[in-house]
């Protein structure tokens, strides 16, 4: 019977559950999606959403009890520095949970857990990437002209003095 039985254990021992807590929180800050299975994902997403909420007044005593729980700094000040103020007019609901399908190995249910905010990387990145690269292109062959053109004046150079000698 599960009688008052507020958190899911994920049979761990509560050392390792709150270890693996604070690394995929700290994940998902990082990386703002991670892709985990779904009872995971819903214990990481009560951290978060809580840390969220502190992080989105920026003081001394909110940024000591998240450090309590990510230890990483660079983490901890984006936190508090973009997704924080990012998250401002939102009232809860900072996470949400998408449906993947099973884990082949063990059939279980796999989610991709994001901020609400999150934002897929575009094509029109792509796009332009690849007009830089064609761009890198075009000035590797105009250069690529000049650099036979030096190369063949330095073979006459040390042509000209052999000439001389003889």
């Amino acid at each position: 019977m599960r009688n008052k039985t507020g958190f899911n254990p994920l049979s761990r021992s509560a050392a390792h559950q709150r270890a693996m807590s604070r690394n995929m929180v700290t994940s998902l800050f990082r990386f703002e999606r991670i892709t985990t299975t779904k009872a995971k994902a819903k214990e990481v997403r009560k951290a978060a959403e809580k840390l969220i909420t502190r992080s989105k007044v920026d003081s001394v005593h909110n940024r000591r009890t998240a450090a309590k729980f990510i230890q990483d700094e660079k983490i901890l000040n984006k936190l508090f520095t973009e997704i924080g103020p990012r998250m401002k007019e939102r009232n809860g609901g900072y996470t949400r949970i998408l449906k993947l399908g099973f884990r082949q190995g063990d059939a279980a249910d796999v989610v991709i857990l994001e901020l609400v905010d999150y934002k897929l990387p575009s094509s029109d990145v792509d796009s332009s990437s690849d007009s830089k690269k064609d761009e890198a292109k075009k000035t590797a062959a105009k250069k690529a002209p000049a650099k036979k053109a030096a190369s063949k004046a330095k073979t006459a150079e040390k042509a000209a003095p052999a000439e001389e000698a003889k």
